[in-house]
């Protein structure tokens, strides 16, 4: 691979390293994240005080009871979390910041909190998310708000975004210029997020009415894409981004991560769309139903690809299905037949790979050579791979 830029019509090239090699590369790689997962959010009653609570801690008299204390925010916070987090998942965000911190000249160890600080944020959000969408699995157990209940879940998944806070002072204490840097990124990170899932919640029914009525599916398109673009392409920017922050990068490098993060969690979640037409299995277990999210009543890329591609009277019948929650039976098997053969989900798995392709074309010039096409081929193995969240 060179450092030129690659034409926007040129194929995605084939990873470089055999898929096992990348695969071990990986598996070094995620037992170190582990570690600092279990740095943020310990298992141990004794250190959940320092984990959960402000720098000052208890103090006066709250001094006397710290372990009782401990064991109530273990139970409440770093159980719920772990319950998440030790079912384990692909670790991809981490991994790719991680490789991108030591592809840049920095000490990905001592990044070591605040890369973990990503995965604890991803985290959080399925958290809330299994809520708002109620959800009984993830990974392939029952979703946290099912064995600790609904406010627990929702306290927990949010206070895991703010583990954050104690990463940065874990990776670098008494830095407040570095620090206040980082604490805007997540803040960014947090703000766009909350938006994407705000567009997600509300749905796209009205976007995908008038796709339905008229054949044009550029509206609803776009609206898919920045919901996707803010819900996920934000915190893996912001990931990405950091590890531009924390070695120093000149600015055009800095946007370029940033734009090649925001790339890949945007093509992550349009794959992921793609995923739900035959469902999704963690650890050979079954973790998403086949057509999940339209049964759900949700709007997904494939179906929105749909439009001027299936025959309308097919379309209308099938979004009357969706939104009224009856789509079971024979009609599941031919809509997802029709979505298929009717070329949606080859318009979606090219765009996800053109977004990648495009941000990729231009970092790559900006990387150094030695070792970049590691980062390209983590990203290509994201897109492409099986989906687990």
């Amino acid at each position: 691979m060179t450092g030129a830029l690659l034409h926007p019509t040129e194929e995605l090239p084939t990873p470089r390293a055999a898929p096992d090699d990348l695969q071990q590369h990986i598996d070094r790689i995620v037992p170190r994240i582990d570690d600092h997962i279990d740095r943020l959010c310990p298992d141990s009653p004794a250190d959940a005080c320092a984990a959960w609570l402000p720098a000052d801690g208890p103090t006066g008299s709250e001094r006397t009871n710290t372990t009782g204390l401990g064991h109530r925010l273990r139970h409440a916070l770093s159980e719920p979390v772990r319950h998440l987090t030790d079912a384990a998942g692909r670790r991809w965000r981490p991994v790719m910041i991680w490789e991108a911190v030591d592809l840049l000249g920095g000490d990905s160890e001592r990044c070591g909190p605040l890369i973990a600080a990503i995965e604890m944020l991803h985290t959080g959000s399925l958290i809330v998310d299994d809520v708002q969408d109620a959800s009984p699995l993830r990974r392939g157990r029952p979703a946290v708000h099912t064995v600790f209940g609904m406010p627990t879940a929702l306290n927990a998944g949010t206070a895991a975004y703010f583990l954050w806070d104690r990463a940065v002072e874990l990776s670098f204490p008494g830095d407040a210029a570095l620090g206040g840097e980082l604490r805007a990124l997540l803040l960014a990170a947090l703000r766009a997020g909350h938006a994407g899932q705000a567009l997600d919640l509300q749905g796209h029914h009205e976007e995908m009415d008038r796709a339905v009525a008229d054949g044009d599916r550029d509206t609803v398109l776009d609206v898919l894409r920045v919901t996707h673009r803010l819900k996920s392409g934000a915190p893996t920017a912001a990931g990405l981004e950091t590890a531009a922050v924390v070695t120093g990068a000149e600015p055009p490098l800095r946007a370029a991560l940033a734009a090649f993060g925001s790339a890949v969690g945007t093509a992550y979640q349009i794959a992921d769309d793609v995923a739900d037409l035959r469902g999704v299995t963690h650890a050979g277990q079954p973790t998403k139903r086949p057509l999940e999210d339209l049964r759900n009543g949700k709007v997904t890329m494939p179906l929105a690809h749909a439009v001027g591609r299936v025959p309308r009277p097919f379309l209308t019948r099938l979004w009357q299905q969706i939104k009224e929650g009856s789509l079971q039976g024979p009609a599941l098997t031919e809509a997802r037949a029709q979505l298929e053969a009717c070329g949606a989900e080859r318009a979606c798995r090219e765009e996800a790979e053109n977004i990648v392709h495009d941000a990729w074309a231009r970092l790559a010039p900006l990387l150094p050579r030695a070792g970049r096409h590691l980062l390209h081929e983590l990203a290509l193995l994201i897109v492409r791979g099986k989906q687990i969240a």
